[in-house]
This record gives structure tokens, C-alpha cells and sequence, in this order.
């Protein structure tokens, strides 16, 4: 994604993937007599849609040819999750932005697996994730990562592979080892109610740093309502800091923060 910097260089930034689960069906009650019946395993294959009001990541927007407030993106994807812990999948978003070769990104698709496995009460998720973007392949970028979660907290760490960081170094390879460090929190505070919130630094290296790109704070919080059936509506509040050092303009003459904090909802159905 390439922003226009009031005092840095063009910059570009990507999606946060929302999987959707299939929940898992349990069988009518068995006769008092009859021996009970073992719950039905989960499907390991799962499909997810969603629509949003603004598709932001890292708490910058994904919109950025856009003039209107409300950018709405059309979302989706599937994972598949063997009893293993061994998954891949695949989520997909509508974008707009320009690369540093000026081709226009229209849509995202993201590629990922991975291995889940637990160390006692600690949940443990290692794997890799990369973001394709057909026709603007200089913003295409590839990242390792490893995530903890301890009941409702999860802290995740990724690191750039490729050449380029969503574009930024792309043609030099100062793109790579940019790193991303995440802390989120999942909590039901009430019946089908769950708290989301989220706080995360994404770190580039001192030569991006050095030509005026600094280093931000993005944050998220908000909550899921549960309409049941695999339905869920997500409100949040998202945005991110150095809001005047990532800056771009949607017609050649409005200036706007890709940084800017945004209320924004997303609607999302489990197949």
C-alpha cells in the first residue's frame, strides 16, 4: 500500500485475518438405556464471509483511493484444521491502493498454515502468512510468526521473510526483518457478548526509521455479539499513532491519516 508522507516516503501497510470456526453439532440425547453418544467431532474444513464499514490493518486503512468515510469491504476465506493441529487456510479482502510501481491493488488474498499445539495450560501457534496482491505484486509480503495464548490473552510476534514490507523496501530489500509484535484480549463479559481488544508495534529497521518512517502503536477495542448460528457482529474502535506520519490523499488534494481512529463494524457469518 503506498501513503503519502508529509515527512517520510511512501509507505504501505495490510490485513489482519478473520477465521471464521464452524461450531461443533451435538447429537440428540441417546435412550437412558442405551450407552451415551461420543460428541460429534468438529468439521475440519470451515468457511467464513464477512462484510465491513472500513477494512483496516495494523490500524491503518486498506482504502486509500477512497474518499467517502465509509469504505465497506467485502471479506471471506476457509481453514482447514486436522486433529493434528496442523491447518492451512486461505482469507481474502477488496482493497485499494497503489504499490510503488503505481499499480492499483483491488483485492487481498492471504495464504497461511501453521501447527497448534499446547505446552501444559499454554496454548502455542507457530506458521507463516502471505498477503498476495494481483497486479500490484511489489506490495506482495511474506511473514513467519509465533503466538502464546493463556486463557482469554494471546501475545503473537511476526516477522517480515520477504524483500518487501507491504512495498516498503521492495526494490532494496529494507522491507525485510520488519517486525510486528500483538497483544489481545478475548473475554465473554456477558451471554453472547465477548470483549476484543488489542494493542500492537509494528518495528522497522533503523534504515526505514533513518529516512523518516517511524515505528507506531495500533490499537483495537471493542466487542462480538453473538447472534448464534455461526452469526456474529463485531463493533471496534481501530486506529493507529504517528497519525501525521502516515498520511495520504484519495483525489490529489484531501489529505487523511491512514492512522485515523475509526469506528467501524463488521458482520460475519461461519459456513
Amino acid at each position: 500500500m503506498k501513503i503519502t508522507a508529509i515527512r517520510a516516503a511512501a509507505l504501505t501497510s495490510m490485513v489482519a485475518i478473520f477465521a471464521g470456526q464452524a461450531a461443533a453439532q451435538t447429537p440428540a440425547a441417546a435412550p437412558a438405556t442405551a450407552p451415551a453418544a461420543a460428541p460429534a467431532a468438529a468439521d475440519p474444513l470451515s468457511f467464513n464471509i464477512g462484510l465491513t464499514t472500513n477494512y483496516k490493518f495494523r490500524g491503518q486503512d486498506q482504502h486509500l483511493t477512497r474518499k467517502s468515510q465509509i469504505k465497506p469491504a467485502l471479506q471471506g476465506g476457509f481453514d482447514y484444521v486436522s486433529p493434528s493441529g496442523f491447518y492451512v487456510g486461505n482469507w481474502n479482502s477488496t482493497v485499494s491502493f497503489r504499490d510503488p510501481n503505481n499499480n492499483k491493488a483491488n483485492f487481498e488474498i492471504d495464504l497461511y498454515g501453521g501447527y497448534k499445539f499446547n505446552v501444559g495450560e499454554i496454548g502455542v501457534d507457530v506458521g507463516a502468512l502471505t498477503y498476495l496482491y494481483p497486479g500490484a505484486s511489489k506490495a506482495n509480503t511474506t511473514e513467519l510468526y509465533a503466538a502464546g495464548s493463556y486463557g482469554p490473552v494471546t501475545v503473537k510476534y511476526s516477522s517480515t521473510v520477504s524483500k518487501g514490507y507491504f512495498g516498503l523496501g521492495a526494490f532494496n530489500g529494507e522491507g525485510r526483518r520488519t517486525g510486528y509484535l500483538n497483544l489481545a484480549l478475548s473475554q465473554e463479559v456477558a451471554p453472547k457478548i465477548t470483549l476484543k481488544a488489542s494493542i500492537g508495534q509494528t518495528m522497522f529497521r533503523s534504515v526505514v526509521n533513518d529516512a523518516g518512517v517511524p515505528d507506531y502503536t495500533d490499537y483495537s477495542i471493542g466487542a462480538v455479539y453473538d447472534f448464534g448460528d455461526g452469526l456474529t457482529l463485531l463493533g471496534s474502535v481501530q486506529g493507529g499513532t504517528k497519525k501525521d506520519s502516515f498520511l495520504y490523499s484519495p483525489n490529489g488534494t484531501d489529505v487523511r491519516s491512514a492512522n485515523r481512529s475509526t469506528l467501524l463494524f463488521t458482520l460475519s457469518k461461519a459456513l
